[in-house]
């Protein structure tokens, strides 16, 4: 309450040269000490009791629209008491989720990159608490596996990757597992290595396999994307098993379960294999991941 409003009102008393407004009524009163009733004259009638103002048409469904946004958030939580609406109710606000994320996306925006200075030490750099098993991958024998459509499938070794014009970029790494990091990443363009096998670059996806059962699937655009890469450095060094090696994808526009390690295979295509949209996406994480 404003202080303002807080203060008493003082009601005014007659003071000694003032005659009072209302008639004094005491000697008229009866021994006993209840009021005389007052004479018929005196009686005041009550004020009549305005009518209801009608609204209008516009005002009515306005109102109505208010009331029901009011009750909106009380409806969700009613519902999300229901087990068997809970299950739903997540799927839709995970879908509208990815939904928005993939109309804001272009692959002309960059994700923000930083200074040398901004970056953590590599030794400060999580790994993801997921990996509990390194996948052993014969770093000597690797090779990745290109399918789809692409005019050059087969197999290509980490030197024709590393042949590729090398980009060296500080961007921030985002986990679902609640932690996020500023590293330096070096690498191939994805868009590059794509155009160097013929690949169709109006297909709908790219899928990727990995060494240790991982699986994912990304949309073309942001594969284009300038800044996303075949990752197989950090900190100018060679990825270390932990993060992945000998080859990574590292996205800066996708949370980090789209950045899958260990690849092996990349197939370009337009639809996507049944039941395999992603290890975590098909337990119920969206699709899109974007940032």
């Amino acid at each position: 309450m404003d202080e303002n409003e807080d203060k008493s009102r003082e009601v005014r008393q007659p003071g000694p040269e003032q005659e009072p407004t209302e008639p004094i009524r005491a000697a008229a009163e009866p021994a006993t000490g209840v009021a005389a009733a007052p004479a018929k004259d005196e009686v005041e009638e009550p004020p009549a009791k305005a009518g209801p103002v009608p609204l209008s048409e516009r005002d009515y469904k306005r109102l109505n629209r208010r009331e029901v946004l009011k009750l909106t958030p009380l409806v969700l939580l009613g519902a999300f008491a229901i087990p068997k609406l809970q299950h739903k109710l997540l799927e839709k606000g995970v879908a509208l989720s990815d939904w928005a994320s993939n109309a804001y996306f272009s692959k002309s925006r960059l994700a923000r990159t930083f200074n040398d200075s901004d970056v953590v030490p590599f030794q400060k750099f999580p790994y993801n608490g997921y990996d509990v098993l390194d996948p052993e991958v014969d770093l000597e024998s690797w090779s990745l596996t290109v399918e789809g459509s692409v005019k050059d499938p087969g197999e290509f070794e980490l030197a024709k990757i590393q042949a590729l014009p090398k980009v060296v970029q500080n961007t921030r790494h985002v986990c679902v597992e609640g932690w996020d990091a500023i590293g330096n990443f070096g690498g191939a363009r994805v868009s590059d290595f794509l155009q160097s096998i013929g690949a169709d670059l109006d297909a709908k996806y790219v899928e990727v396999e990995c060494a240790d059962d991982y699986y994912e699937s990304i949309d073309m655009w942001s594969m284009l994307q300038p800044q996303s890469l075949l990752c197989y450095e950090m900190y100018g060094k060679p990825l270390d098993r932990g993060h992945g090696a000998p080859l990574r994808l590292q996205l800066p526009t996708k949370l980090g379960y789209k950045q899958a390690k260990y690849l092996t295979t990349l197939r370009v295509t337009n639809v996507l294999t049944p039941e395999r949209r992603g290890y975590w996406e098909d337990q119920g994480y969206a699709w899109f991941g974007g940032l």
